[in-house]
């Protein structure tokens, strides 16, 4: 039974005819990301699923006692609140039941024959096992440390930024866990390593989810379903973008010509996905698989450890060279960088050149000194030591303050300021209707003022404005915030046609292995490190490494005898619970026979008597299925042996 049925809904604001007689439902434990373009109305449905509007007609049906909650775009906390008490205030809930548990098992030691608090300290058990509420505090503590709220946790509230203020929001719907977490742009604000952190959690502790988000990689990761709205409707297609992107080519086959655009972009979208991320799944898989190996070894040998330490940071650094004398232009040469914010050190004696042609993503946590760097390019800060020498060439700037749109002006003034209709594009003459159009803008609002637009409608204006500009350098401080995804695939064609060099600032993990063919990483403490790897690549293997210091770390305290306590230990050893252990031996198995099975069709697509015989559709949708279970279970099994050596250790 579903958690939440919609059933035949319509939706209209004034004129605005948003829903047409949807229908829509979300099962206990799915994962379902909303996709569609800004104005669809992938907020609204999100409101019409949580009761917070209502539909104009239609009926919504919610099981009974379900909690539904919503990260808001602008949370609000009470004056005073500190960021510690703001997350505590959520989770009485639990905090309750967890001293009720200790009340009924106390209880129960004296009475343990008693049917009613037997009944009651199940419930409460299976309460408190969803909300994994065991070890609460500890559970505080690494989100705070993760979402990088430890510092401020004993600041108000009120007095942080919007971003971080999110963040509270989130950690807080996090810990308190309802029965349908909607998140809205959960990883905006977010670094990718808070992402990742996201993405373990919401994974491990098995949420229902409705969600928007236009980060590819995470919905790639996070979806059991993806719903488009588009036309007033929903489309449901199983699994995350890859899979979404693969049934839409399938289906827009077989429809009129006028998405012929739609599906060349589709098409160039899937084949990079094909070449690309498959290529490197698989060597993340067989790094997993060796460094698994390699452990086992290092528990008998903690030499073993250097091994695979130099072999993952050889791996890491292949990447990293020109091959031969580069004999194009140089735009910036920097020469010993050096730049400090207050006492925080940002950068620390970097040098390096940007050529004519580069593609540059500026990567790293959050206040790292990545857009610092880039108004230090511009110029519009001085560093505190070294230098930047500047060629003669022309910077076109993209940031989040559309600081080239003025709210007066409508879309014709903006683009054609000095009159007429057309605008020259990277050589291309152009009517500013057929380019707008491009950008997903309807022929009624080249009259509308910039003023009236939404923060992302403004975001696409800008970014098209940036196209009719002669630049020979673009430099974007996160382009893709507040796009839709298909906006975002419409900026990557255009940056992969631009002839000039590119620089940019992004946590948008999917984007910047798309689009940038090296990284400045900004790591902190004025660490600047560069590299030619993939940005997914890099942070598999920084993960890696990270993972293997830990295990170095534990071998180290295991075989160094204290010289404090000559006590023989008599801690018990962890071990796996019988239902996981249960999963741990029966997964090799599985493994076996999917990829046995795997094999068969794939088989069977190379035999044309075979696919002719089952069908191409079905050989590719069960291909896909079984695919998807495949890694599902493999990273189980990889969870799991992990815990288990965790728990041992």
């Amino acid at each position: 039974m579903a958690l939440v049925d919609l059933l035949d809904v319509d939706k209209q604001f004034e004129s605005q005819v948003i829903f047409k007689g949807i229908s829509f439902h979300i099962d206990e434990y799915e994962r379902i990301v909303i996709v569609g373009r800004n104005g669809s109305g992938k907020s609204t449905l999100m409101k019409i699923v949580s009761g917070e509007i209502e539909p104009d007609a239609g009926k919504r049906i919610v099981r009974q006692g379900i909690r539904i909650e919503m990260l808001s775009q602008q949370p609000s906390f009470e004056p005073g609140v500190t960021v510690r008490e703001a997350i505590e205030n959520e989770l009485t809930d639990i905090k309750e039941a967890k001293a009720r548990y200790e009340e009924v098992s106390a209880g129960l030691a004296e009475a343990f024959d008693n049917k009613a608090l037997l009944q009651e300290h199940a419930q409460l058990t299976s309460f408190l096992d969803y909300h994994n509420a065991w070890n609460l505090d500890d559970r505080i503590e690494r989100i705070l440390k993760e979402f990088d709220l430890k510092t401020y946790e004993t600041r108000p509230v009120n007095l942080l930024s919007g971003g971080e203020q999110r963040r509270v929001a989130l950690a807080s719907l996090l810990l308190k866990k309802p029965d349908i977490l909607m998140l809205d742009e959960p990883t905006n604000h977010l670094d990718v390593y808070m992402v990742e952190f996201l993405e373990e959690l919401l994974l491990k502790e098995k949420f229902t989810l409705l969600l928007i988000s236009h980060d590819r990689y995470f919905i790639d990761r996070i979806a059991t379903r993806t719903v488009e709205i588009e036309d007033h409707r929903l489309r449901s297609f199983k699994g995350g973008y890859e899979s979404y992107l693969h049934q839409k080519e399938q289906l827009l086959h077989a429809m009129a010509k006028e998405h012929e655009n739609l599906l060349k972009l589709l098409k160039a979208e899937e084949e990079w996905l094909r070449r690309g991320v498959k290529a490197r799944l698989k060597r993340n898989e067989g790094r997993k698989k060796r460094v698994l190996e390699m452990r086992e070894q290092a528990k008998k040998n903690p030499s073993a450890i250097r091994k695979i330490k130099l072999e993952l940071e050889r791996e890491k650094h292949h990447f990293n060279r020109e091959e031969g004398v580069s004999r194009k232009k140089v735009l910036f040469e920097i020469e010993h960088l050096e730049k400090r914010l207050g006492d925080k050190l940002l950068i620390h004696n970097f040098s390096n050149r940007i050529l004519q042609k580069d593609r540059i993503a500026i990567v790293g946590k959050n206040g790292s000194g990545k857009s610092t760097f880039l108004h230090l390019l511009l110029g519009r800060e001085k560093p505190d030591g070294g230098i930047i020498k500047r060629g003669d060439f022309k910077i076109g700037y993209f940031d989040q303050h559309r600081e080239m749109l003025d709210d007066d002006k409508n879309l014709i003034e903006t683009f054609c300021p000095f009159g007429g209709d057309r605008v020259d594009v990277q050589g291309k003459n152009m009517h500013v209707y057929g380019y707008l159009k491009n950008f997903l803008f309807p022929k009624e609002y080249l009259d509308k003022k910039i003023g009236v637009l939404s923060g992302g409608e403004k975001n696409r204006v800008a970014l098209a404005l940036l196209f009719t500009k002669k630049v020979d350098c673009l430099i974007l401080d996160e382009p893709t915030n507040d796009l839709d995804i298909p906006t975002i695939n419409i900026l990557e064609e255009y940056l992969l046609n631009f002839p000039g060099a590119l620089i940019f600032v992004s946590h948008d993990r999917y984007f910047v292995d798309k689009i940038a063919k090296k990284l400045f990483i900004f790591k902190g403490h004025g660490i600047v490190e560069e590299s030619y790897q993939p940005y997914s690549e890099f942070l598999a293997i920084e993960k890696e490494l990270k993972s293997l210091e830990r295990f170095e770390h534990e071998l180290q305290t295991k075989t160094t005898p204290s010289t404090t306590d000559h006590r023989p230990s008599t801690r018990k050893k962890k071990k796996l619970s019988y239902k996981e252990q249960r999963e741990l031996d029966m997964l090799p198995e599985q493994i076996e026979v999917l990829e046995e099975k795997i094999a068969k069709l794939n088989e069977c697509l190379c035999d044309p008597e075979c696919y002719q015989e089952k069908g191409i559709q079905n050989l590719t949708d069960e291909l896909n299925e079984l695919e998807v279970e495949y890694n599902t279970k493999a990273d189980r099994y990889l969870e799991l042996l992990e815990l288990e050596e965790e728990l041992e250790g």
